[in-house]
């Protein structure tokens, strides 16, 4: 058990770092990702206001018949393929990435590589 509270302790420690240099360095909206075993969402956020501004989820109905048949990868490049879209929608085109307490590899490179080819700047 004391080797799981420590677990957790890092990787809160890690999410919250990251969190404070964005909020330090820039004013940009933040683009924040949470990836789960199982399902991947993000959203990007303005730090001034606590609104969120467009948010896409793997579990969301919109996107349901995108994601059908394919594995966790390919669905989080459909989803970034789908926020870099709302976010264009809604006049966004610079953000700033949170990836949270994730490593920048497998499928929050790829949500990341997609959201870049569909206009954002990060």
């Amino acid at each position: 058990m004391r080797a799981l509270q420590l677990k957790n302790k890092k990787r809160l420690r890690r999410k919250q770092s990251i969190r404070a240099r964005i909020r330090r360095d820039t004013t940009l909206p933040r683009l924040s990702v949470n990836r789960t075993l199982k399902h991947f969402s993000a959203q990007i956020i303005d730090d001034a206001t606590g609104n969120t501004l467009c948010a896409v989820s793997s579990t969301g109905k919109a996107v349901a018949d995108q994601l059908a048949g394919k594995n966790k990868t390919e669905r989080a490049k459909a989803l970034g393929a789908e926020l870099g879209a709302k976010a264009k929608e809604k006049g966004i085109e610079k953000v700033a990435f949170d990836r949270g307490a994730s490593s920048f590899q497998g499928r929050v490179k790829a949500f990341a590589d997609a959201a870049r080819e569909a206009g954002l700047q990060f």
